[in-house]
């Protein structure tokens, strides 16, 4: 079993700079405007053709909230007209017909996953034809394994709708709690009661939901460690499957919604690592298992298994069990994996809408990855996924000698070495149990697009005989 993090508040001080989530590789800032339509027509037909043609994954992202939550940083349309998502549907289901003319039938669908925004800004009844519109346009797998799953607002739901979504066959939910804290909820504009959230987790599980995860952050204006532990107590009583908890980015120049937070009101960066210790520390005493990158489940949980057996993946969606699929995303936003392509739809509402209107896919950017980012994303993978780079396994796979061509990046990552944050073993390059909790700091080593010196032989001799 892969061991879960030690707590270093020095070593996190020390590394606490900006950087991916790596939730893929090149990540998004590296898409390009000339990658369009005919581009991924192309990169699904090349898709299509593979000798065993991979299953899909569908991402539908679902814009619309109700209200605005200041901390946010998603793509959403603040409304209470709920014309606009009829208006919206319109429009999803050509995108969802132009898109499924680019993939053979025989190509099932063990994944969905819908987003937002608040997907439950959608009546069940919406939610209910859009399911079936996709069903009609992709063949859906029968398998058990089949994941079905759903963002909710439990301030705009109840057990009815929940219940209504399970006979859809929606099998996993997700719900946003961030902090049950009565002043902290009232300082991002989020009140939601403990009763409310307690009631639509229970009627997930009423409904035969095989999953339930809760999202908690930390670093919100007016969290306290007494305030903050007794929202982790409320919610280890719920006995949610899965746990995210994340860690709050004051960017109001970036997100206009964060412009509402008072900064002296956010706790200082000894607090809000002290409030990361106290979730590490409760959410593994309860039995927890730390996954990575914020995220923790339970020992059975199907994240926790793909992580013992090594088929964990992260995309665009975080982490899921389903490594071996293209990821589709559509609407507003919506980021796609097809092969060695990403691509990825308007940011605006009007862009999108004008391309739909125009018979077009609407494909904004993208990028074709070249043989190094193809294999630069495979070794980040294993890292962000399993707490390790298999050096070994790449050098066969890519047919590279992996001192040689990851020299500069083993230069950089000679401090993370010497701090104890990584162990190199002969085939292998092993997170230590305190830099599971730096994963992306790792990871940045190896990423060529930031800012870092280009790669030389310096690190060669000294990683070639440990290696």
């Amino acid at each position: 079993m892969i061991a879960n993090p030690r707590f270093d508040a020095e070593l996190l001080r020390r590394y606490d700079r900006p950087g991916p989530r790596y939730t893929s590789y090149p990540t998004a800032p590296q898409f390009r405007a000339d990658f369009g339509e005919e581009a991924l027509r192309a990169a699904a037909a090349a898709s299509n053709g593979d000798p065993i043609p991979r299953r899909l994954s569908l991402y539908v992202h679902v814009p619309f909230c109700m209200s605005p939550c200041f901390y946010c940083g998603c793509n959403r349309i603040i409304t209470r007209d709920l014309a606009r998502g009829e208006t919206y549907l319109v429009r999803l289901y050509r995108e969802i017909a132009l898109a499924a003319e680019l993939f053979d039938r025989d190509r099932e669908v063990i994944q969905l996953h819908l987003g937002g925004g608040t997907p439950n800004f959608l009546s069940p009844a919406q939610l209910r034809d859009l399911v079936d519109t996709l069903r009609s346009h992709f063949r859906f797998s029968d398998s058990p394994h089949r994941d079905l799953s759903i963002e909710l607002d439990p301030r705009f739901t109840n057990a009815a709708d929940v219940l209504a979504l399970g006979a859809i066959g929606f099998n996993r939910a997700s719900f946003g709690v961030q902090d049950f804290d009565p002043e902290v909820q009232q300082a991002v504009n989020r009140i939601q009661s403990v009763e409310e959230t307690r009631a639509v987790v229970d009627a997930c599980r009423e409904g035969g939901f095989r999953s339930v995860n809760i999202d908690l952050i930390y670093g919100l204006p007016k969290q306290n460690a007494a305030g903050f532990s007794q929202t982790l107590d409320t919610v280890l009583e719920m006995r949610p499957d899965r746990l995210a908890v994340y860690s709050y980015a004051h960017l109001p120049e970036l997100f206009k919604a964060q412009k509402h937070i008072n900064a002296e009101d956010l706790p200082d960066a000894a607090t809000k690592l002290s409030l990361l210790q106290l979730a590490i520390e409760k959410l593994t005493a309860a039995g927890y298992v730390y996954i990575g990158m914020d995220h923790f489940a339970l020992p059975d949980d199907d994240l926790a298994q793909a992580q013992q057996r090594g088929s964990l993946h992260r995309n665009f969606m975080g982490y899921t069990t389903h490594a071996d699929s293209d990821l589709l995303g559509l609407g507003v936003s919506a980021i796609s994996h097809i092969g060695d392509s990403f691509s990825q739809n308007p940011r605006d509402l009007p862009s999108w809408q004008i391309a739909l209107d125009q018979g077009r896919l609407p494909v904004c950017r993208g990028m074709r990855l070249e043989e190094d980012d193809v294999l630069r994303a495979d070794l980040i993978q294993q890292l962000m996924c399993q707490g390790e780079i298999q050096v070994a396994a790449l050098e066969r796979r890519y047919d590279i000698d992996f001192a040689e061509y990851f020299a500069g990046s083993l230069e950089r990552l000679h401090p993370l070495l010497d701090d104890g944050l990584v162990r190199v073993e002969p085939d292998r390059i092993l997170a230590t149990t305190q830099g599971r909790l730096l994963l992306r700091n790792i990871a940045m080593c190896f990423d060529r697009y930031l800012d870092q010196p280009a790669d030389d032989n310096r690190a060669a001799t000294r990683f070639s005989r440990a290696i």
